[in-house]
């Protein structure tokens, strides 16, 4: 549907009015209406916007599962031969037994030279999400570590379990971990939609305005979702900065110009469909990403570790300085994090454990990521086919 208002925030309005919060802007531009022989044009704003498919789909189908969800829970049981309607998600969760016990089985086979308290140890990494590789390499160096230390040690479990979180130390000392250096002006994050591009963004624009006193200002690109836009000027608000919201590549200019005096500029970007690779090529010709610019990948660690790879690759025309990790509180997997960092050679700049701004951020180094991957572990708990 198309908008004409005199200004881009009018038009806003009228969308959001009309289309709600889930609306997409396809176009824009600055049209003249009136005037005389040519003179005396008013300026107004067309703005082309429509409800985005994918969310209406997605909400048609939610509420598809849970309307067939109700009726399975209260139809009577008519006959015995009637065919039930089981819930995806116990499904779901049914499968995922079955894969960690199957898993624990080959781990037990693979390792059971060694002994029953290493096996255990290299079953709750795999369950984890290690990868194959690495396990075989734990294996190996705690089977090491144990007989070189049999006659000396006290505590035989306890140096098992320090010896692995060091054995996961030792595999990612050298890979930078380390947040924002400040060194370079402009601050930018990229990565898919709906990991929580924008509130980490405003976690991390909060240690420079808070902690530092430095002078920012906010870019927005994200013009895809007004409710992105909207929810960076409330961050905005609080930290009281200015923020320029970009629809083209003049509007990223102005907005360079504008903040050429403060101390450091924080870039929020759409994230849209990452098997897209057009949404990164539009990215790129809005934002100069050569220009003394320190940018961040955000993942969620709830995303499947195949799917991170592959928006890895999308954005591997991008300098990537390092990762940061979002939704840690959300689950108790952190295997997908060790492997990925381990294969690209690329550092995490942040985790974050929540939507509370500034709080629910922090940087993290190789021992965390080892307390991370045994945290929760302990023998008594832990179990393994012999």
């Amino acid at each position: 549907m198309k908008y004409v208002a005199p200004s881009m925030s009018e038009a806003m309005k009228k969308v959001r009015s009309e289309l709600g919060e889930d609306a997409v802007i396809l176009n824009s531009k600055v049209t003249h209406t009136g005037g005389i022989l040519g003179l005396f044009k008013k300026k107004m704003v067309e703005v082309v916007a429509a409800v985005d498919p994918m969310v209406e789909a997605e909400k048609a189908e939610m509420k598809k599962l849970r309307h067939q969800h109700k009726i399975s829970k209260s139809a009577p049981d008519k006959s015995v031969k009637e065919k039930t309607s089981i819930p995806e998600d116990y499904v779901q969760q049914e499968l995922k037994e079955l894969k960690n016990m199957i898993a624990a089985f080959t781990t037990a086979k693979q390792f059971e030279q060694y002994d029953e308290r290493i096996r255990r140890i290299l079953t709750h990494l795999q369950e984890q999400g290690l990868k194959e590789a690495l396990l075989v390499k734990a294996g190996s160096y705690l089977d090491d570590k144990l007989k070189l230390a049999k006659d000396t040690t006290n505590n035989v479990e306890n140096d098992l379990l320090v010896w692995a979180k060091q054995f996961i130390k030792n595999e990612i000392i050298d890979i930078q971990m380390s947040g924002i250096s400040y060194k370079k002006k402009y601050i930018n994050v990229i990565g898919p939609t709906g990991v929580g591009k924008t509130t980490t963004l405003a976690k991390m624009a909060a240690e420079a305005v808070i902690d530092k006193r430095m002078k920012i200002g906010f870019i927005t690109t994200d013009t895809y979702r007004i409710a992105a836009i909207e929810q960076l000027k409330t961050y905005a608000g609080l930290l009281n900065v200015p923020v320029e919201v970009v629809y083209k590549i003049e509007d990223y200019k102005k907005a360079i110009d504008k903040f050429t005096d403060f101390d450091h500029v924080f870039i929020d970007t759409a994230g849209r469909n990452f098997r897209e690779k057009k949404y990164v090529e539009d990215m790129r010709k809005i934002i100069d990403f050569e220009r003394d610019m320190e940018t961040f990948l955000v993942l969620s660690l709830t995303s499947k570790e195949t799917d991170m790879k592959e928006i890895i690759a999308q954005f591997s025309s991008i300098d990537i300085c390092r990762y940061i990790f979002t939704k840690l509180d959300e689950t108790s997997s952190y295997g997908s994090m060790m492997n990925v960092i381990k294969e690209t050679q690329r550092g995490i700049a942040y985790i974050t454990t929540g939507q509370d701004v500034p709080e629910d951020i922090s940087e993290v180094n190789a021992e965390e990521i080892g307390r991370l991957l045994l945290k929760g572990f302990s023998y008594e708990r832990s179990s393994i086919s012999s």
